[in-house]
């Protein structure tokens, strides 16, 4: 066990960096199996949908017990209607219903275009206590051609049937005003149901174009 030692101690430098003398090319050749690699920490794209003229976006498959988080990422939601709040609604069935109870906060900034307001505001009206209608992710998002809402919503492990289901959003909104208003809401599906769908949608009006994707966590 000494030899061993002294000898790889003679090929690592004192700040713990191996010489190159100490790998040998055809070492290689000796290994007799490996272990399959796994990944950690990265994001895989399961789906994707494009809006056109959309009444919804559904997600009825791809949401199981694979993954402990998913991340839908929203790409330029543009509303038919104007200030149309782009809401979202998850289900136990696969999608036959969309009416978890949930228990949830909404508040956003604002700040208009030419400075002369802004403000920072907790939202009653949009957020749910023991509800089960669509809850809103960003309200009063303008239909000007240029005018969108873009963010993220994450929903941690879906497939739980001992926990409730959290999720949580931000979102970034361009309205009538015109302005700039950044939106937040968090809560929880009030179900120890493994969540299966989700749907997205506007309160008023089609999805007139825009993309969803969603990732699945490793």
């Amino acid at each position: 066990m000494g030899t061993i030692t002294r000898s790889f101690a003679n090929n690592i430098t004192t700040s713990g960096v191996l010489l190159p003398a100490s790998l040998v090319n055809n070492s290689i050749a000796n290994v007799t199996s490996y272990n399959a690699a796994v990944a950690t920490g990265g994001m895989v794209l399961i789906s994707s949908q494009t809006a056109s003229a959309s009444a919804s976006i559904s997600f009825t498959t791809g949401i199981d017990s694979t993954y402990k988080e998913y991340q839908f990422y929203f790409i330029n939601i543009h509303p038919a209607t104007d200030t149309a709040d782009f809401t979202f609604n998850i289900s136990t069935d696969g999608g036959s219903n969309y009416n978890v109870t949930k228990t949830t906060t909404f508040f956003r900034a604002n700040h208009l275009e030419d400075g002369s307001f802004s403000s920072l505001d907790y939202d009653t009206a949009h957020d749910l206590a023991q509800g089960t209608g669509f809850q809103t992710l960003a309200k009063d998002t303008g239909s000007d051609s240029d005018e969108n809402s873009s963010g993220s919503l994450t929903l941690f492990n879906p497939s739980s049937t001992t926990y409730v289901k959290h999720f949580i959003s931000s979102i970034s909104s361009s309205n009538d005003y015109p302005a700039e208003s950044t939106q937040f809401m968090a809560g929880y599906g009030n179900t120890t149901s493994a969540i299966n769908a989700i749907r997205f949608k506007f309160d008023t009006g089609n999805i007139d174009d825009g993309t969803i994707l969603m990732y699945g966590i490793v």
